[in-house]
C-alpha cells in the first residue's frame, strides 16, 4: 500500500487519501449520499434518492425481506385442451408429470373427481395418495 499523503493537492481539490493520484472531479456515488454533477443523470438520481426514502420509510423487518410464496397446492386437477373439455387428471401437488393446464383443488375435490371418472396420473399416483379403492 502507498503511504499516506496530505488529502488536498496544491490545487485545492481533494485527494484520495490512501493513493497517489488525485480523486476524480466527477460526482461520488455511495449507496448513502448520491451528489448531482457533470455526468450525472437527473433521473439516476432521483432514483437512488426515492428508492432511499422508501428504505427509510419501511420498517428495519421489511426491507430485504419479501414475503413468502403460497405454499404449493396438495392436489392438481388438469384441465382439457379447451373450457368445454372435461378434466384429463389428477396429480399430487409436486408431480413433474402436471401440464401447464393444472390447477390446485382440495381433497375433497380430487376425491370426488377420481370417483366421477377423472384418470389418476401413472407417475405421481394420486388415488393411493388419497387412499382410494375403485368399487
Amino acid at each position: 500500500m502507498h503511504p499516506v499523503l496530505s488529502t488536498y493537492n496544491p490545487d485545492g481539490q481533494r485527494r484520495a487519501a490512501h493513493t497517489r493520484q488525485p480523486a476524480h472531479s466527477g460526482p461520488t456515488r455511495t449507496p448513502d449520499r448520491c451528489e448531482t454533477g457533470a455526468g450525472t443523470t437527473p433521473n439516476l438520481v432521483h432514483t437512488q434518492n426515492a428508492r432511499n426514502t422508501t428504505n427509510k420509510r419501511l420498517p428495519r423487518h421489511r426491507r430485504h425481506h419479501r414475503p413468502a410464496p403460497p405454499p404449493a397446492p396438495e392436489w392438481l386437477l388438469e384441465q382439457g385442451l379447451n373450457r368445454d373439455a372435461p378434466p384429463v387428471q389428477i396429480h399430487v401437488g409436486g408431480c413433474w408429470n402436471a401440464g401447464k393446464r393444472s390447477r390446485g383443488i382440495s381433497r375433497y375435490d380430487a376425491l370426488r373427481a377420481l370417483a366421477d371418472g377423472v384418470r389418476a396420473c401413472g407417475a405421481c399416483r394420486p388415488d393411493a395418495e388419497l387412499g382410494y379403492l375403485k368399487a
